[in-house]
């Protein structure tokens, strides 16, 4: 294996030690696992990058399914909510 893969490897490795650590404890503090996920988000990304470089292979992590709701989910929900904002007319009522 080339040094560099090498580097991007055990960074990676690193990270995600890091964020596994930091989402199983409790309580999971959202600052901090915010901040890990984006370590791994660039130990992956700069991963890709040398591997690309080295053997000229596509991202590894292309497959892998994104975390959330689905595109037809989202464009539905959007929808509604434009539906509601565009029906209402003045300030909504509030009742006591």
């Amino acid at each position: 294996m080339s040094k560099k893969i090498d580097a991007a490897l055990k960074d990676l490795k690193k990270a995600l030690n890091k964020h596994a650590e930091v989402v199983g404890s409790k309580p999971v503090s959202l600052k901090k696992a915010q901040r890990a996920t984006a370590q791994v988000a660039a130990a992956a990304t700069n991963y890709a990058e040398i591997v690309h470089a080295k053997s000229g292979m596509g991202n590894p992590f292309d497959d892998m399914l994104q975390p959330g709701l689905d595109s037809g989910t989202l464009a539905s929900l959007a929808a509604e909510r434009d539906s509601i904002k565009n029906n209402i007319t003045g300030p909504i009522p509030i009742k006591r």
